[in-house]
């Protein structure tokens, strides 16, 4: 593949000839490449690229969440190389503004004297953008983003400004206990698909760390496709089957992270003060036909919707002070109702 100009893929477009097995493999070649050219730059961090790349099949949107030094930034410009789509580096801070994200209107003279407004893009008028440090600026500026992240659009005034396509928010966000932070808003948190936790790397993956980044030769990743290929990506993952099973499975999961269910387990009544709503559900699909696509399978199982559970619902489910005095973070909730929550039993077919 070329660093420079992508040769024509088959996800652009789907003709009738064309079948979806041929599809899926073209893509899981694609996904088994960008995941080689991603390891030139990061090391490790598998589960947190799984989680990121089916985000960004899904046109949804990431908050990644780990200490300083963990190469999150490094990890999603490198991704925006490679997938060959305009990139913007935002560092949120305690003094910055919305129209320092959305853009403003500014007043021109020109040479006859003539005077107009004229909207200045800002940095959110691009593909992917990382909102570098996001909980280091007060909910004020935060909420900037909500529109955009929502509705793929941007008003300012009187006058209301569409995204390019593809368009996704990947933030990343320090531990809430470190200095010079702010908590995200419960809306805010909701318009994220994954809350990924990015942790400390294993031994051998730090001293592989060191040894590359220590040689003064940084590799340069290649571009392998474009933002044309991404959104015929998009549009094939979409197209991946739900059956009616898993469907029920995840409608299940998540009504039982509300206390006030009637299927929800006495656990969650005793340690749980709010649950998710049913946007949860959405990306418990949507990250399914991701993780199935990326696969090469046809449809989603029960298991997709069980290995994106912890972090589609982590944010989602508002831990009570008896949980925080029992030990129970969200994280273990999620994990004792994959236990509690069972899958639907499928029907056996007689003649």
């Amino acid at each position: 593949m070329s660093t420079e100009n992508p040769q024509p893929n088959k996800l652009t477009s789907r003709g009738p000839q064309q079948n979806l097995g041929a599809l899926l493999q073209e893509f899981g070649r694609t996904r088994e490449a960008i995941e080689q050219e991603l390891a030139k730059v990061v090391v490790g961090q598998r589960d947190a690229i799984r989680q990121l790349l089916a985000a960004v099949f899904t046109r949804g949107h990431c908050l990644l969440e780990g200490v300083p030094g963990l190469a999150k930034t490094l990890l999603v410009s490198t991704l925006a190389k490679i997938l060959g789509v305009e990139f913007r580096r935002v560092q949120f801070t305690p003094d910055l503004t919305p129209s320092d994200i959305t853009g403003t209107t500014v007043l021109e003279e020109d040479a006859n004297g003539s005077r107009s407004f004229r909207f200045v893009e800002g940095p959110v008028f691009t593909n992917i953008l990382l909102a570098d440090e996001i909980n280091r600026t007060p909910p004020k500026t935060q909420s900037a983003l909500l529109q955009a992240m929502q509705e793929r659009e941007v008003t300012v005034g009187v006058e209301t400004y569409k995204l390019p396509e593809p368009f996704l928010v990947v933030a990343t966000q320090n531990p809430i206990d470190q200095e010079g932070t702010y908590p995200l808003p419960e809306a805010q948190l909701d318009r994220f698909m994954f809350n990924v936790k990015i942790d400390y790397p294993t031994l051998e993956e730090e001293e592989k760390i060191l040894a590359a980044t220590t040689r003064g030769e940084p590799a340069e990743p290649a571009r392998l496709i474009n933002a044309k290929i991404l959104l015929g990506a998009q549009k094939l993952v979409s197209q991946v089957a739900v059956g009616p099973y898993v469907l029920q499975y995840a409608t299940s999961l998540v009504r039982a992270t509300r206390p006030a269910d009637d299927s929800a387990p006495d656990f969650v009544r005793d340690l749980v003060d709010w649950g998710a709503g049913p946007r949860a559900g959405q990306y418990l699909i949507n990250g399914g036909k991701a993780l199935a696509a990326m696969d090469g399978r046809f449809s989603v199982s029960i298991e997709d919707v069980k290995e994106i559970a912890v972090p589609v619902l982590r944010k989602r489910i508002g831990a009570n002070f008896q949980a925080l005095a029992e030990g129970m973070t969200t994280d273990k909730i999620v994990e004792r109702l994959l236990t509690a929550v069972k899958p639907p039993k499928i029907e056996k077919y007689e003649r």
